[in-house]
């Protein structure tokens, strides 16, 4: 089971009432994520889990390929390091409080400099040699999915409690395409909350059906500069026109699946690692309930 972690701790931020510790410190965020893997520990049972980390969450060489990946959601420009990302205070100060938690508990977070936790799933997902869970509410992890391979998105757009289990057909009952489209696919809609603008002109429909016939985004490519293709006049100028984004999009949308990650130990524990560093954890941010049920689900 390899986990979204900042989708899920975003998601538990907004989702659960304000919660504080004792000295006052916001612990919503923390609290829902424990919560979060409580319940799905409970109802999947995995043998091993990551927490995977966005190490960057706007890598400089995405940015150097479309400047306005996530340019909405800075703060500030820092030349050596992440730029700052708007994250409201109250979150921002439970994060070292999250990965205190996971590291008490002994549960794995992997990221690695210079990516995104998407990078960080796909390079774990990608010939994994075992079953494959990804917990997100992300769109784009959909490229992952492979039936064969038995790799699924366990999406988390409706809540955790409420999530959709996506397989090849879900993606093809939903958007016309197979999940190894879904890449070419989001490349050609754009994704305003990514700041990816996608082709001009071109929706979902019009995205699923140049997939249908064409096959990738090269194939689409090919038949809009082949005078001689069947492709439609409309279509054909539209990616024309959107050559130079075309270029290098794919590479901005397509996650890593070949980092050269330090995997280490990934299995679940039975039990926290640490069982004093815990109690501590619990006392001092007020967490004793989450605290007993993720030991509780661990257990189990």
């Amino acid at each position: 089971m390899l986990l979204d972690t900042a989708s899920m701790y975003f998601r538990a931020f907004f989702g659960v009432p304000e919660i504080t510790a004792p000295d006052g410190t916001p612990v919503n965020a923390v609290r829902g994520l424990m919560d979060f893997i409580s319940r799905l520990v409970d109802q999947y049972h995995p043998s091993d889990l990551v927490c995977c980390w966005d190490n960057d969450w706007r890598p400089q060489w995405r940015v150097d390929l479309i400047p306005t990946y996530k340019a909405h959601r800075v703060v500030e420009e820092v030349e050596t390091a992440p730029d700052v990302e708007e994250v409201e205070d109250a979150l921002q100060v439970q994060v070292p409080i999250i990965l205190d938690v996971l590291d008490a508990f002994g549960i794995r977070v992997i990221g690695h400099d210079g990516y995104e936790a998407d990078d960080v799933i796909g390079t774990l997902a990608t010939n994994a040699g075992q079953p494959v869970d990804i917990v997100t509410g992300d769109r784009d992890l959909f490229q992952l999915v492979d039936d064969e391979a038995d790799v699924r998105v366990l999406y988390i757009a409706r809540g955790v409690g409420n999530h959709e289990r996506v397989t090849n057909q879900w993606v093809r009952d939903k958007y016309g395409i197979d999940a190894r489209q879904y890449a070419d696919f989001a490349t050609m809609r754009g994704d305003a909350s990514d700041g990816l603008p996608g082709v001009k002109g071109v929706g979902e429909k019009t995205a699923a059906t140049l997939l249908e016939r064409f096959g990738d985004m090269p194939g689409i490519i090919a038949a809009a500069n082949d005078p001689d293709s069947d492709m439609g006049p409309g279509p054909r100028g539209k990616i024309k026109a959107a050559a130079d984004y075309l270029e290098v999009a794919p590479t901005v949308v397509a996650v890593a699946r070949d980092l050269p990650l330090d995997r280490g130990d990934v299995l679940l524990p039975a039990k926290p690692r640490d069982e004093q560093k815990v109690r501590e954890l619990a006392e001092r941010w007020g967490l004793e309930s989450p605290t007993e049920r993720l030991v509780q689900a661990l257990d189990r």
